[in-house]
C-alpha cells in the first residue's frame, strides 16, 4: 500500500514539475500593439476576452452598404495579428472585434481560440489577405469573408440600423 502511494505522490510532482503555462493575459497597450491599423482602435480586456474596437468611416459605409458593415470586424479577426495575439497568450480565450461609427456600434464579432485549426487559419489568412487587396474591385470576395466568418465565428451581431439594403 505504501508503495502505491509513494507512486501516486511522485507522480503528481512530475506532473507540477512541468513547463510552467504562462497564464497571463495582454494589457490594452499590448493588444493594441499587436494591430497595425492607422484609424482609431481601442482594446481591452474583459475576462478572458481581447475586445478590439475599430473605427470604421461613415463615408465606406455609406458606399458599400450592408456588405461593408458585415466585413469589418473579420477583416481584423482573420488576420495574422490576430493569429499571434492568441498564440502569445494562451490564457485568452478569444477576441471579439467591435466596428464603430462615431458612437454607434456596426458589428460584433467572437472568434473563440479553437475556432479554427491550423489548416483553417491559413484559408482564413487567405480568404481575408484576398478581400483586403481586391475586395473593392471584386465584391464577392467580401461576401467570402462575411460567409466565412459567419460559419467560425462564436458569434457575430450585426447593427440592423446599417443592415438596410441599397
Amino acid at each position: 500500500m505504501f508503495r502505491l502511494e509513494l507512486m501516486v505522490l511522485l507522480t503528481l510532482a512530475l506532473v507540477g514539475c512541468g513547463e510552467p503555462v504562462d497564464l497571463v493575459l495582454p494589457s490594452s497597450a499590448e493588444i493594441e500593439a499587436h494591430y497595425l491599423y492607422e484609424g482609431s482602435l481601442g482594446a481591452e480586456v474583459k475576462g478572458n476576452v481581447a475586445v478590439v474596437t475599430v473605427g470604421q468611416s461613415a463615408r465606406q459605409l455609406r458606399r458599400g452598404g450592408t456588405l461593408w458593415a458585415k466585413v469589418g470586424p473579420y477583416i481584423f479577426l482573420f488576420s495574422e495579428e490576430t493569429q499571434q495575439l492568441l498564440n502569445d497568450y494562451p490564457n485568452l480565450a478569444a477576441v471579439r472585434v467591435i466596428t464603430m461609427v462615431g458612437e454607434s456600434e456596426v458589428a460584433n464579432v467572437l472568434l473563440s481560440r479553437d475556432a479554427l485549426s491550423d489548416i483553417q487559419w491559413r484559408r482564413a489568412l487567405n480568404i481575408a489577405g484576398r478581400a483586403r487587396v481586391n475586395g473593392t474591385r471584386r465584391v464577392t470576395l467580401l461576401q467570402d469573408l462575411v460567409r466565412w466568418g459567419e460559419d467560425h465565428a462564436e458569434e457575430y451581431n450585426y447593427n440592423p440600423r446599417y443592415m438596410r439594403s441599397k
